[in-house]
C-alpha cells in the first residue's frame, strides 16, 4: 500500500513519517484491498494545546474512507485518526461482505 505524507506549512521529521506509516499499514490486519493512503498534517492556529490536526483518506474499492483528528500530537491525533478508520473499515466489510 502506498502512504503518501503531506505536512501543510511546515516539514514533518522522517521519525514522524515512519510513525504514521507503520500505524496505517496495520490497517492491512482489517482489510487487505486497500489501494493507498493520503494523510495531511496540519498545525491548527488557535492558541490551545490540542492544535494538531490529522486527516487520513484511504482508498479503497469502490469507495474512500476519511477520518479526521485534532490532538495535542500528531502521534496521539494518527492514533485516533487510524482507529476512527478501523471502525469505518469493520462497519464497510460488514456492509458488503454478508455471507449468506
Amino acid at each position: 500500500m502506498q502512504v503518501q505524507v503531506q505536512s501543510v506549512n511546515f516539514d514533518a521529521d522522517q521519525k514522524l513519517v515512519q510513525f504514521i506509516k507503520q500505524r496505517i499499514s496495520k490497517l492491512n490486519m482489517f482489510f487487505d484491498n486497500i489501494i493507498d493512503a493520503e494523510v495531511y498534517l496540519k498545525i491548527d492556529r488557535a492558541n490551545t494545546n490540542d492544535n494538531k490536526i490529522a486527516e487520513i483518506k484511504l482508498n479503497i474499492p469502490g469507495r474512500d474512507l476519511f477520518a479526521k483528528k485534532q490532538c495535542k500530537s500528531f502521534e496521539e491525533a494518527t492514533d485516533e485518526t487510524v482507529e476512527a478508520l478501523r471502525r469505518q473499515i469493520k462497519r464497510h466489510k460488514g456492509k458488503f461482505y454478508v455471507k449468506g
